[in-house]
């Protein structure tokens, strides 16, 4: 059976939300905390720590929120969604991707047809090649040991694995791991000018075998290795993650070295499958496998919790109180840790590309505020650069702090410092700076009576700046998996109450599909019928090129 088709604003949630939300609006979450129930906002759970109280919320709107949760059948859709029904309607999919990281001790049926052997098999592959990879046991074409790896990808099949090694560097294997996505020939260039043909494999993950990026990147870098090492070298030096055999052979990729893709696994949750082999070389197959069971375990938790103590539902229906009631259209995502500064990048393409999205589930034309805007860095970078507009701009500005109570060298003197930053900086989010505290402050400096009257406006601090704080023990490939899963669920659960669908993408596509119209004008010298301002831009770039 398909999802139900809930508009949420005409649940009685909803409206029960409205009117609260006109009478709570300009609480100050100093004043909510004193008084709210403190059981209510905090979830431990394994390593994990979620405190949602530094938020304009009471424990009369976090009851509404969840009771319409409830209205719009968000605990029925989880259990579609793991059962395997087409819950992707437009492209007549199942949404799969929490079985790629079973533990193996489940049946996980799609129609009649037990996916887990099949998954555990591509599991072993994986395994097997990673090992006799890093072993030295599979060398190159010169019988060289590969010293490095480059994946060949975009969007999904780039942005999760990059996002995952940058975050895992501490638990590295032997090899070095580069990621070219972009079209742009100076990226592959770039990586290609420092590698050495004789101990580089290449990774092209292309479901299609025919994404226009990637075919393009994989075209030069064969070229570019034929030239040094010849014909012969290709087989031994390219692997694929992709479902076309027809292109792949015709590539000249050994059947040896391809891996599967399954339909039921949209791109930007796929790191998960065969399209982490280089995460499984980069950091070795037991730390993938470690990152996959840490991800079964939030699936776990968000398949059984109730929706009070269940951490991606609580944390979407926040955003959704201020995305839709504050009409916040952006949240930040600050992790303090430099190996996460990927991790914002990566969320922006899962969390946009899957709930930015106009028409509802009936195909109406939606009224209400969806897909949020995703932004960050790291802390304690972004505090000495965009922190001054969430700080004392004119926008609220919900922010997702991240941090870790330990570090992972043990020599790592500065982690207090770097935690104090952390916890510092969503308590001055909250609290402020008022006119008192400021006068108070200038006053004591010995600042003269007329300073002190054109400065003091500059340093108030309105406060009221809501956070969340996720306080995990270590960065651990496990950890990582939960925190990458519990985003993911977030995004489901935002998608539900939405009445969206949100595993497909078709916004995608129609930029792609006009440009291979222009390309063809482009290399035909011959500009046709557009819009006179692409007409013009087009001349303009033939007139220079």
């Amino acid at each position: 059976m398909s999802l139900k088709k809930i508009v949420p604003t005409k649940t009685k949630a909803w409206k029960l939300l409205e009117s609260h939300f006109s009478e709570i609006k300009s609480a100050e979450i100093k004043d909510l905390i004193r008084t709210n129930n403190p059981d209510n906002y905090k979830i431990n759970w394994e390593d994990f720590t979620v405190d949602i109280s530094k938020n304009r919320l009471d424990d009369k709107a976090l009851s509404l929120l969840f009771e319409l949760a409830s209205e719009c059948g968000v605990e029925e859709a989880i259990s579609k969604q793991f059962n395997a029904e087409i819950i992707n309607e437009t492209e007549n999919r199942a949404v799969l991707h929490t079985a790629i990281r079973t533990d193996g001790n489940e049946k996980i049926l799609l129609g009649n047809n037990d996916l887990v052997p099949s998954i555990i098999q591509t599991r072993k592959k994986i395994q097997e090649f990673t090992d006799d990879v890093i072993s030295k046991k599979i060398k190159g074409s010169t019988n060289k040991a590969f010293t490095d790896i480059v994946n060949i990808g975009i969007g999904g099949s780039d942005l999760g694995p990059v996002m995952v090694v940058e975050a895992l560097k501490h638990y590295s294997s032997r090899l070095k791991t580069h990621f070219v996505s972009n079209v742009d020939g100076d990226h592959v260039l770039e990586i290609l000018k420092d590698l050495n043909p004789e101990t580089t494999l290449f990774i092209v993950v292309s479901k299609t075998f025919t994404t226009q990026e990637t075919i393009s990147n994989a075209s030069t870098i064969k070229n570019w290795l034929v030239s040094s090492l010849g014909q012969k070298s290709v087989i031994k030096h390219f692997a694929a993650v992709s479902t076309n055999q027809k292109e792949i052979q015709k590539f000249g990729i050994d059947p040896d070295f391809v891996f599967p893709m399954n339909d039921w696994v949209g791109g930007r949750f796929s790191l998960w499958s065969s399209v982490g082999l280089s995460i499984s070389l980069a950091v070795g197959y037991l730390n993938f496998e470690k990152l996959l069971m840490g991800a079964n375990k939030m699936d776990l938790h968000f398949k059984t919790s109730s929706l009070e103590k269940n951490i991606p539902i609580v944390l979407s229906l926040v955003s959704i109180w201020y995305n839709n009631f504050f009409k916040c259209e952006t949240e930040a995502v600050i992790p303090y840790t430099q190996y996460l500064h990927r991790l914002p990048a990566y969320l922006q393409q899962a969390i946009m590309e899957s709930n930015g999205k106009s028409v509802d589930r009936s195909g109406n034309k939606i009224s209400y505020q969806t897909g949020n805007i995703i932004w960050g860095d790291t802390g304690t970078n972004s505090q000495h650069a965009f922190f001054q507009l969430i700080h004392q701009g004119t926008k609220l500005i919900p922010c997702d702090f991240i941090g870790f109570n330990k570090p992972l060298y043990k020599d790592n003197t500065q982690h207090d410092k770097l935690m104090s930053n952390f916890f510092a900086q969503t308590e001055a989010l909250m609290m402020g700076k008022t006119k008192i505290e400021v006068e108070n402050e200038l006053t004591s400096s010995g600042i003269s009576k007329e300073n002190l009257t054109f400065l003091t406006p500059f340093k108030v601090f309105e406060g009221n700046k809501p956070t969340n704080t996720i306080l995990i023990n270590r960065l651990t490939p496990e950890n990582l998996g939960s925190l990458i899963a519990m985003y993911e669920h977030k995004i489901f659960v935002q998608g539900i109450i939405w009445n969206i669908f949100s595993y497909d993408q078709w916004g995608v596509e129609l930029g792609k599909q006009l440009a291979s119209k222009v390309l063809k004008e482009i290399e035909g010298n011959s500009v046709s019928k557009h819009d006179s301002s692409t007409n013009y831009l087009l001349n303009k770039y033939l007139s220079n090129s």
